[in-house]
């Protein structure tokens, strides 16, 4: 059992990095303004999704590859700066859309949570920061290691999406504002393009 004093700890050092200017609150603002609340959600839930997978891989120590290898960071890191640009690619080429069309948004939202999965997973900064922020408040002591990381990681996942899901609601309301100019869609998403250039490049620059 994790001492309350502990959690209330790592509950207030995930909200703090939750809450914190990064490329994840970016992408969920962005996708959100474009494509409305709905769909800023759907990147929020695919986000923690990608916590999920990690916080697993945490668990069971496969993480600590990416930490030892070079070669493994460099594969992913390339891997997740490539699915990036290949977003950015796609919001160059974007016009203006009907976003009110029901049918449209359904198949966003599906395709939007995919985002938010792969740009999460390919990230191996994301998997090396839960090898060194879980592992500081587990105990050997208290039992299982493996059971309070993975507890840990359930905590981190249930501040992180209120958090980010936030951002979509408060960026929700510049997407009303985008339903009713084509001109402002195509602006938007020349500004989606370049943001999801300068998060390729900062993946692509980024160490272990």
């Amino acid at each position: 059992m994790i001492p309350f004093e502990v959690m209330s700890l790592f509950v207030i050092a995930s909200l703090a990095l939750a809450a914190a200017p990064g490329p994840d609150n970016i992408f969920v603002l962005t996708q959100s303004a474009l494509y409305g609340r709905p769909a800023g959600l759907a990147v929020t839930a695919g986000l923690c999704t990608g916590l999920l997978v990690h916080t697993c891989l945490v668990t069971i120590g496969v993480a600590a590859i990416f930490q030892t290898s070079e070669l493994a960071f460099t594969l992913l890191k390339i891997a997740g700066a490539g699915y990036l640009l290949y977003l950015a690619w796609q919001a160059f080429r974007a016009g203006a859309s009907d976003l009110t069309d029901p049918e449209a948004e359904r198949l966003s939202l599906r395709k939007l949570y995919l985002r938010g999965i792969i740009m999460n997973v390919t990230n191996p900064k994301v998997g090396i920061f839960f090898l060194a922020f879980l592992p500081q408040f587990a105990d050997p002591a208290r039992g299982s290691v493996g059971i309070q990381m993975l507890l840990l990681g359930a905590i981190f996942l249930l501040v992180t999406f209120p958090t980010f899901s936030l951002v979509a609601w408060c960026a929700g309301f510049l997407g009303n504002w985008l339903k009713q100019s084509t001109r402002a869609q195509i602006i938007m998403n020349r500004v989606a393009g370049l943001i999801f250039v300068g998060l390729a490049t900062r993946l692509m620059l980024s160490e272990r």
